[in-house]
């Protein structure tokens, strides 16, 4: 085994492919239990909220100040916390935004991984398990049909990660952080690498970020009745 992930070498394949089967063997488990039943959705939230907090913990037991570098200001943070409460309410205006950042971020995060640590480090299996389960939480919600994207929801995500993405800018340009990315590009090969130079990227996401979330919403969006 390699001691560094290889790029879509076998074991992230062998990840990436485990995230989808995930969602699929959690959503026909809730089809088979009883109508209503809340363990799977209440386990999985437990199961993001532990492995989202021994991240933040891990720099408390190195003795790392978590202000300012180490705080949950990502979008797959903001993800995290979304997609905890989606499971736990079934929130339709959580779900809205929880979906999108979900699929499309958490994805791209699993896609071009921006690690420089071991493959078997903490750093490199909780990145992975914590963007996997975010992605496999969002598509268990909807193949076992407890949530869906409701129309406008596309737009609703949109202005909502551009809000937060304000926020973070002030944050980054104040305390000289770069949460988002939003002020240098990751060294990594990612999707920003194709994006153009700061701050141009910034502004290219935007459409590329649009058509994944309509792209995410196509399978969901109304169709006219059929004239009888």
């Amino acid at each position: 085994m390699p001691t560094t992930l290889q790029l879509f070498g076998p074991v992230h394949l062998a990840i990436l492919a485990a995230v989808p089967l995930l969602a699929a063997i959690l959503a026909a488990a809730q089809r088979k239990i009883a109508p209503g039943s809340r363990w799977i959705r209440f386990g999985l939230a437990a199961a993001l909220f532990v492995e989202g907090a021994a991240y933040y913990l891990s720099f408390v037991l190195h003795g790392e100040r978590l202000f300012p570098y180490h705080l949950p200001l990502e979008l797959c943070d903001a993800s995290l916390w979304l997609i905890i409460i989606a499971l736990c309410t079934l929130n339709r205006a959580i779900f809205d935004l929880a979906y999108y950042t979900a699929v499309a971020g958490a994805s791209m995060s699993l896609l071009t991984p921006n690690l420089g640590e071991p493959l078997l480090s903490f750093i490199t299996v909780q990145y992975f398990v914590n963007h996997g389960l975010i992605v496999a939480a969002a598509l268990y919600l909807v193949w076992s049909r407890q949530a869906r994207p409701r129309p406008g929801s596309v737009g609703r995500a949109m202005l909502w990660v551009n809000i937060y993405a304000a926020f973070v800018g002030i944050f980054d340009f104040i305390f000289k952080t770069d949460y988002m990315f939003l002020g240098a590009k990751p060294q990594a090969l990612t999707l920003l690498t194709f994006l153009g130079p700061w701050p141009w990227y910034i502004l290219t996401s935007e459409p590329v970020a649009f058509v994944l979330f309509l792209l995410l919403y196509l399978p969901f969006r109304p169709t006219p009745a059929k004239a009888s």
